[in-house]
């Protein structure tokens, strides 16, 4: 969720001026029939609703909608995106490097790069994982990156994703929906292709099991079951990646081994790529009454008989008060300047930082340092003084739950609507795939988009959609 106090439009310089990544778009988009618009923009939405592409929302009686689609796709180009691509790279990289580090040695603690509370203090690092070195050293094997633009020249990082990052599928369907409604207007660009996403994931998740064997490694998909959020992602990954959708009721460990139930007996499992918590991976170790998980799982791990990616204990960098020092991260372990720079963040843990923040309540969005989704926040431009008021409150009881962030220069991209185009404010997930230090950045990935009209809210929790995005070859 992002907010916006100028913008920035990728698409118009003004009113009678178009951008020139977006100009054929235009042209075409004048000679279109509206009535023809209309019906396709129509059909994307039955495309969705007969693929079962959806979200629930838990704060509505787990109620299943529809994710909202724009049919005006986001274009990027490719020089663009190549800067993007470095910067995710450098940042993906240097968050393996902490995250085996901070288990470990903890030698950025001992620089007093960090302060120690900041890790020790903080629920998200997991005593279970110190002293364990994952299979191939890699924590973070897959990162969804989340950005924003604020001009013409600069993108910038608002959130690292690498506990269980999602919306790649959504990604890959909006660009079957834009390929099946309008071939005529993708052949005018030369657009690279992002649905070989899954393909490279298998490789990578192939890449990290623990154990050279004769035999394809197993691959499974762990799901909480069909009631999260998320499980059309579940799902829809687990049968492009050609692996067993699984819950924690269908493993088991047998002889030391993580083993899956089959029609045919049970059957040894060498990778769980797990979409559930850290805390229900494995009730032995982490939430005693957890039924997602598999008991014994840790053991298993820890004898590095299985791989789990994402790691255990990778929340603690996508952690909100982590975020404000990885550029000071990168420094440590690459020797680099960020190629992305974080958005200026406001530490409330800190004397001098949680004053300038409370005196400044009116002109801040806060953020809990565990947050997601846009909930637990205060957007203090649109607040009303009552509502500053509590928050303060909070703030002031428990500083260390919190961060503040200057409001922002969002950009904003073009969407249909039946009286034709208008702006909306819009961000990007990027997804990056680690095995073995080489990070594959996907080329292109998901732009979220606020719908309604003033709305800033960008997250499909709270109303938001999506549209394909287009990264330019030439």
């Amino acid at each position: 969720m992002t907010y916006i106090t100028k913008k920035y439009d990728e698409a118009f310089i003004n009113k009678n001026s178009v951008r020139t990544n977006y100009k054929k778009l235009i042209n075409w988009f004048k000679n279109q029939d509206n009535n023809e618009l209309r019906k396709k923009n129509s059909d994307a939405m039955k495309f969705f609703q007969n693929t079962g592409v959806s979200f629930k929302v838990y704060s509505n009686d787990d109620k299943e909608n529809l994710i909202p689609f724009d049919i005006i796709p986001r274009i990027i180009n490719y020089k663009e995106w190549d800067k993007i691509v470095k910067g995710i790279t450098q940042r993906v990289l240097a968050i393996n490097f902490f995250l085996n580090d901070i288990y470990s040695e903890q030698e950025i603690i001992k620089h007093e790069v960090i302060p120690v509370d900041l890790i020790q203090n903080n629920p998200a690092f997991l005593k279970q994982m110190i002293g364990f070195i994952p299979p191939k050293k890699t924590y973070n094997h897959i990162s969804g990156i989340d950005l924003i633009k604020t001009n013409s020249d600069n993108f910038y990082v608002l959130e690292d994703n690498v506990r269980v990052p999602s919306g790649a599928s959504y990604m890959i369907e909006n660009r079957d929906t834009m390929i099946k409604l309008f071939p005529d207007l993708i052949s005018r660009y030369k657009v690279f292709e992002n649905r070989n996403y899954t393909k490279n994931l298998s490789e990578i998740l192939k890449k990290s099991s623990p154990k050279k064997t004769n035999r394809n490694p197993n691959i499974v998909l762990l799901t909480p079951g069909i009631y999260n959020s998320a499980f059309f992602e579940h799902a829809f990954l687990a049968d492009k990646l050609g692996i067993e959708l699984v819950e924690g009721k269908d493993l088991r460990v047998i002889n030391k081994y993580l083993n899956m139930k089959t029609i045919e007996g049970w059957k040894r499992v060498d990778v769980i790529y797990r979409r559930i918590d850290d805390i229900f991976l494995d009730p032995l170790s982490f939430k005693e009454d957890s039924f997602l998980g598999v008991p014994g799982l840790m053991e298993v791990y820890r004898n590095k008989n299985v791989t789990i990616a994402n790691a255990p204990g990778t929340g603690i960098s996508d952690d909100k008060s982590i975020y404000s020092y990885i550029p000071d991260i990168i420094k440590f372990y690459l020797g680099q300047k960020p190629i992305l720079k974080n958005v200026k963040t406001f530490k409330c843990r800190v004397k001098d930082e949680l004053k300038y923040v409370l005196d400044n309540l009116n002109k801040l969005v806060v953020k809990e340092v565990h947050g997601s989704g846009g909930y637990g926040m205060l957007v203090g431009p649109l607040a009303s003084k009552t509502e500053i008021s509590k928050f303060k409150n909070k703030i002031i009881k428990n500083p260390y739950n919190y961060i503040a962030q200057p409001t922002l220069s969002l950009s904003t991209c073009p969407i249909y609507t039946k009286k034709g185009l208008t702006s909306r404010h819009v961000d990007l997930r990027c997804f990056a795939l680690l095995a073995k230090e080489k990070v594959t950045v996907t080329t292109g990935g998901l732009t979220r988009v606020a719908l309604k009209k003033d709305s800033l809210v960008v997250n499909s929790s709270q109303g938001g959609g999506t549209k394909d995005t287009w990264i330019l070859s030439s």
